[in-house]
């Protein structure tokens, strides 16, 4: 029994150094440091990066990101939009690839939606509530000077 607890943690410990011995030997994708060419392209290419979020980082845009991952994500930005493909499509291929997460702008769909409506129904019951409180308070005021007009 004593083996077998002492294979089971040995193959614990060797999965669980794997990643600490794992090493990014690839060069960075071509487009990941580098700007396009045409001016026009390269600012709507800036513009999709900095709506897109670092899945590595989780707090900064892909522009902002020095992760590979973020790095390889402005490759391939880069290279649709020199292709000529449209910013919202890639926007739409990589929230297809990748979730909602991936875009600080959530679309509204009928999975997302009571994320948006929720800030709204707590403010209209916290109205509702602080107006009964209140008409309350001010009720049983009334009651204790005798209701009597002055």
């Amino acid at each position: 029994m004593s083996r077998v607890l002492l294979l089971v943690a040995l193959a614990l410990a060797v999965l669980g150094l794997g990643p600490a011995f794992a090493d990014d030997t690839m060069p960075p994708a071509p487009y990941a440091y580098r700007q396009l060419d045409d001016p026009a392209k390269e600012a709507k290419a800036q513009a999709l990066m900095e709506t897109i979020r670092c899945l590595t980082c989780q707090s900064q845009s892909i522009a902002d990101s020095d992760a590979s991952m973020a790095g390889d994500m402005r490759s391939q930005i880069r290279e649709r939009i020199a292709a000529g493909e449209d910013p919202e499509a890639i926007r739409k291929w990589l929230v297809a690839r990748y979730g909602d997460y991936i875009t600080y702008s959530p679309r509204v769909t009928r999975l997302t939606w009571p994320l948006f409506a929720a800030p709204l129904v707590i403010l209209l019951l916290a109205a509702v509530l602080l107006r009964k409180r209140f008409t309350r308070v001010r009720g049983s005021g009334d009651a204790t000077t005798g209701g009597a007009p002055e």
